[in-house]
C-alpha cells in the first residue's frame, strides 16, 4: 500500500517544480513519473503499453484520470483511500493522458517534457520507504538469478535460460522488463536477445526487473571465468568511486570512461555501448552521457554497466553519505572483493 506521508513529501517536491516553472498545473503521464508520485502503484496492464492512469496536479490538489475498466481494481488494490475521492473515470477508448491534459482550466497544463530535468531531480533521492522496498527487490532479483542459474547446464539453450529466469522473477512478483542471455557463441553482443544457441561453457544473464515501480538491474556470469573479469571490475570501481553526492553525472561518467584505457582496454571501448547511470523508477533515469549535468544526490540509485567483448559487470546500488550500498545481492553467489566491495564472480555450472 502506498504511504500517505511519502506522498506528502512528493507533493512538496512537485510543488517546487511547478513554482519554478511558473505555477501552471502539471500532468504526469509516464510510467516512471506516475508510479513514483503514487508511491509504487502498478501503472500498466501491458508491459509495452502506456500507463492506464495519469495524474493532474493543480493548486487544489491531485486528480487521477483512470481508464474506467481499470478503476475498480486500482481503487481496491493499489491506491490510497483518499485517491478514490479525486478520481475521474475515463472511457476505455480515451487515453488518460489526453483526458488529464484537456481538463478545462484558465491556463494550459505543463507536460512532463517541459520540466523533465526538474522531475528527475525531484524523484532522485529515494525516501526511507522506497529504499526499503528497493533493498527487498534487489535481494529478490539476485536470489532469482541464483536459483535460475544454478539449474542451468552448458547444453541448455539461451531461450531455456531466459524462461527459467523469467519464471523465477514472476514467482517473486517481479515484472521481467528485460531478459538477455548470451551463450559462448554470442558473447560479442552487448544486448543479446535470447536465441536457440546453447549456453556453452560461459554465458551471460542480464535482467531488469520491476516491482512497486522500482527497477533492479543486474548482470551475472555462469560457467568459466573470463580473461577480462578483473579488469572490468576496475572500470566499474572507477565509476562508483566518482559517483558521490553533489558531483555531476557528467563528471562521474568521464571518470569511469577514462578507466577503460587505464585498465588495459581499448580507450574507445566506452563508445561501443552505453555505460548505465541513475536508475529507480526508470531503467536509466537518465542514461549517463558526457552532456548529462544532473547533480548526484544522497540516496540515489545507480546501475553502471561497463562492458567489453566477453566482459560486463552490473548491479543496482544506492549512493549513501559514506559510500555505496549494493542492493542486488545474494550471499549464495560466488564473489570476490574488489575496491572494498563484494563483487560477483562467475558461478560454475553444477
Amino acid at each position: 500500500m502506498p504511504s500517505a506521508p511519502d506522498r506528502r513529501v512528493k507533493q512538496q517536491r512537485v510543488a517546487r517544480v511547478r513554482v519554478d516553472a511558473g505555477g501552471a498545473a502539471l500532468v504526469l503521464t509516464s510510467h516512471e513519473a506516475v508510479s513514483w508520485y503514487l508511491d509504487g502503484v502498478r501503472t500498466h496492464v501491458s508491459l509495452a503499453g502506456p500507463p492506464v492512469l495519469a495524474v493532474r496536479i493543480d493548486d487544489d490538489g491531485d486528480t487521477l484520470f483512470v481508464a474506467d475498466n481499470e478503476a475498480d481494481r486500482l481503487v481496491a488494490e493499489e491506491l490510497l483511500p483518499d485517491d478514490a475521492t479525486r478520481l475521474v473515470r475515463v472511457p476505455w477508448q480515451t487515453p488518460p493522458a489526453e483526458a488529464a491534459a484537456a481538463r478545462s482550466t484558465a491556463a494550459p497544463a505543463l507536460g512532463e517534457s517541459a520540466v523533465a530535468s526538474a522531475l528527475r531531480a525531484a524523484r532522485a533521492s529515494l525516501l526511507p520507504g522506497e529504499r526499503d522496498r528497493y533493498r527487498a527487490l534487489g535481494r529478490a532479483t539476485a536470489e532469482a538469478m541464483t536459483d535460475a542459474a544454478s539449474s542451468l547446464d552448458p547444453a541448455d539453450t539461451e531461450r531455456h535460460a531466459a524462461a527459467t529466469l523469467a519464471a523465477a522473477l514472476v514467482a517473486r512478483g517481479i515484472d521481467p522488463l528485460v531478459i538477455l542471455v548470451a551463450g559462448r557463441s554470442r558473447l560479442a553482443h552487448r544486448h543479446p536477445l535470447p536465441t536457440d544457441a546453447p549456453l556453452g561453457d560461459r554465458a551471460m544473464l542480464v535482467v531488469c526487473g520491476r516491482r512497486h515501480g522500482l527497477i533492479a538491474n543486474a548482470t551475472r556470469w555462469v560457467g568459466a571465468a573470463g580473461p577480462s573479469d578483473e579488469r572490468i571490475l576496475a572500470v566499474e570501481a572507477a565509476f562508483l568511486a566518482a559517483t558521490r553526492p553533489a558531483q555531476s553525472l557528467a563528471t562521474a561518467f568521464a571518470v569511469g570512461c577514462a578507466a577503460y584505457g587505464a585498465s588495459g582496454f581499448d580507450a574507445d571501448e566506452r563508445r561501443r555501448h552505453h555505460q548505465g547511470g541513475p536508475t529507480g523508477y526508470a531503467g536509466r533515469d537518465p542514461r549517463a552521457t558526457a552532456a548529462t549535468l544532473d547533480a548526484i544526490v544522497e540516496h540515489q540509485a545507480f546501475a553502471w554497466n561497463p562492458s567489453a567483448p566477453g566482459a560486463k559487470v552490473e548491479d543496482t546500488v544506492l549512493i549513501t553519505a559514506t559510500g555505496v550500498e549494493v542492493l542486488t545481492v545474494d550471499a549464495r553467489w560466488p564473489a570476490v572483493m574488489h575496491a572494498g566491495l563484494r563483487r560477483p564472480a562467475s558461478l560454475p555450472f553444477g
